[in-house]
């Protein structure tokens, strides 16, 4: 079995993932939006649900698949120190990017008639 990484790896399984997140999709409403052909989506669909992060149900005559995310909370666990540390980048930045538009005059604006 291929681990939680090992699936995320594959761009267009994130790509899926990433529709999912919005909402429940068809196999059909996957492919027009990704524009892959149905035994792709097919076949990565079947992958995502054998490794836990999609299920299906059947409406009418056509299977919806929805995102489960308990899969990804390892992705997040692992992720975890690495938010600390952009948290800590984006803050200092942010504070820098404060301290230029104190410091920076502003222009006044003319009206043209």
């Amino acid at each position: 079995m291929e681990s939680v990484f090992e699936i995320i790896a594959e761009p267009n399984r994130r790509a899926i993932l990433s529709l999912l997140v919005l909402s429940q999709q068809s196999v059909g409403e996957i492919e027009r939006q990704l524009r892959l052909p149905q035994p792709t989506v097919s076949k990565h669909l079947r992958v995502l649900r054998e490794a836990g992060f999609v299920e299906s149900t059947v409406d009418a005559q056509r299977r919806l698949y929805r995102l489960k995310p308990e899969p990804l909370r390892e992705v997040a666990a692992w992720l975890a120190p690495f938010r600390r540390f952009w948290s800590a980048h984006v803050d200092a930045l942010e504070r820098h990017l404060d301290r230029m538009d104190q410091s920076t005059p502003t222009k006044k604006k003319t009206r043209r008639r």
